[in-house]
């Protein structure tokens, strides 16, 4: 079973049993939402706690419109795709929303197949995004877990100065200097200056005052 959940936002009860009957099918939970209130409370209790998800949202319902739900599922900090699904006079709200940071729209009448490899890309992209923020906390960790000694040598390091200017500049023998950056490398989880600058990249503006690399 695929742990990833398929959120179905519409008011016609019809085509939310055909689009969970379809997902399920094809090994994905999928949850039903007969409109955005009641879908946006309980967004509203996962903060933190996203998981894997897709979010399809019909654009015409009330009392909210999907619009309006979008936009309030984005105020919440909600990462995941949203995929409109629209009428043909909804093609340009659909665009809009698209615009403002919707994953995309697909206009009704549409395939099966192409609604499920529409998810799917949606939920590899979405899988891209957890990992990445993964590895930014995991940095982050990393980073505050350095001594202000180790701080220090990491500034220079990501300068692009060596072992001896490193020691020369801080008062420290060079074998204190690559015993910090040892140290460095390993809380990191890198194994060169290189790839340790370019990890930090990902990281700015932070509290490090990281020279432009």
């Amino acid at each position: 079973m695929n742990q990833a959940a398929i959120h179905i936002v519409d008011d016609d009860p019809d085509i939310r049993d055909g689009l969970a009957w379809l997902f399920d099918s094809r090994g994905y939970h999928a949850a039903t939402w007969d409109g955005g209130p009641a879908f946006l409370d309980a967004a509203k209790a996962l903060p933190g706690q996203w998981g894997h998800a897709v979010v399809l949202l019909d654009v015409r319902m009330t009392p909210l419109s999907g619009l309006v739900t979008f936009e309030r599922l984005k105020a919440l900090g909600c990462p995941w795709p949203v995929l409109f699904l629209t009428g043909n006079g909804d093609v340009g709200m659909a665009v809009a929303a698209v615009k403002s940071g919707a994953w995309d729209f697909l206009e009704k009448p549409f395939q099966d197949n192409e609604l499920v490899d529409r998810v799917e890309q949606a939920l590899a992209a979405a899988s891209m995004i957890i990992d990445s923020d993964l590895e930014v906390r995991r940095l982050k960790q990393a980073l505050a877990s350095l001594s202000p000694r180790e701080r220090e040598v990491l500034d220079e390091l990501i300068r692009g100065h060596y072992n001896k200017n490193i020691a020369d500049h801080l008062g420290i023998t060079p074998r204190t200097v690559e015993f910090h950056r040892a140290h460095i490398f390993e809380k990191m989880g890198v194994s060169s200056a290189v790839e340790l600058a370019h990890k930090l990249g990902r990281l700015q503006p932070m509290s490090i005052n990281l020279p432009p690399l």
